[in-house]
């Protein structure tokens, strides 16, 4: 397991834990805009835990959290200032190289496949592709629910020199949970994801913002798969702490609680599994903090 590089958790909660306000549907951008501040102290506290890899604050700059208006008059500023916070933590660390992702969030609304158009995700994917590129060492497609929108993220930064990294969205509910075929929430296979990554450009593939439980049998299929094109692509993990089903709750209509039992230590022992299926890259989504993260390093790293 010494190989595995450990990711930051969930922006959101971390910030309100530290006393920023959040509030659909600017959400995480919100911070950005009123309180700069605690979003650099955020990505301290990930990179104090052990994070290897911190996320740029950018998930919600775009028309459908911030609006069509705002996105257009002050989208370019607010993604460049996600940029430089995220840089400028990690370059103040003078110990250990850390790197920062670039967050290429769903366009047109999570756990929503339905709602993409590709017709129009390159409008928009190029303006944070542009106003991120000077800060970030990674290319970080997330929360993506289908195919589809991890070819967007390709066609965006193929003209860019840094590794891309795709993370897709699972089906999580109780059925998916229980099945020996995990799916994406666009119910495309997770089978289906890898055998694209291996003819993308991406550098790994990894899954994210679904719960632990589907987690460990992603990565296997994946890791099958890839064992099968002898395909070298990390595989990734980071889940997220929702309780309950979040595939048919909009993602700008409010606060989804957490779960209680997914301590620090029941998270590591989900991340041992993850290490174990194959995964290398690690980390954690909405309401994993500090604190989970600071276990999964002593966990997978000593």
């Amino acid at each position: 397991m010494s190989t595995t590089r450990i990711l930051d958790g969930g922006m959101s909660r971390e910030l309100l834990r530290l006393g920023a306000e959040l509030k659909q549907p600017e959400w995480s951008a919100l911070a950005l805009i009123e309180a700069p501040d605690i979003v650099r102290k955020v990505h301290q506290e990930f990179i104090a835990a052990g994070s290897q890899v911190i996320t740029t604050n950018s998930y919600a700059l775009v028309p459908f959290h911030i609006g069509k208006e705002r996105f257009h008059k002050e989208g370019a500023a607010l993604i460049r200032l996600a940029g430089r916070l995220a840089r400028e933590a990690a370059d103040a660390v003078t110990d250990r190289k850390v790197l920062v992702a670039g967050s290429l969030p769903p366009i047109f609304g999570s756990y929503e496949p339905q709602n993409f158009q590709p017709s129009r995700a390159q409008d928009y994917l190029k303006v944070l592709v542009e106003n991120l590129s000077p800060f970030v060492d990674i290319w970080l497609g997330e929360t993506l629910s289908l195919i589809a929108e991890g070819e967007a993220v390709g066609k965006a930064v193929a003209t860019t020199d840094k590794p891309l990294w795709i993370s897709f969205t699972l089906a999580d509910d109780e059925a998916n949970i229980r099945s020996d075929e995990p799916r994406l929430r666009s119910d495309e296979t997770v089978e289906d994801a890898a055998f694209w990554a291996v003819s993308s450009s991406a550098e790994a593939l990894l899954f994210n913002c679904s719960k632990p439980e589907v987690m460990k049998a992603a990565v296997e299929t994946t890791a099958r798969v890839f064992r099968k094109m002898n395909a070298h692509i990390e595989i990734g993990v980071y889940a997220n702490a929702f309780e309950g089903e979040q595939g048919a709750a909009a993602a700008n209509e409010g606060l989804h609680d957490t779960r209680n039992d997914l301590t620090d230590d029941t998270y590591s022992r989900f991340a041992c599994s993850w290490a174990e299926a194959g995964a290398t890259i690690i980390g954690g989504c909405c309401g994993i903090g500090a604190g989970h993260i600071h276990r999964l390093k002593k966990t997978l790293l000593g």
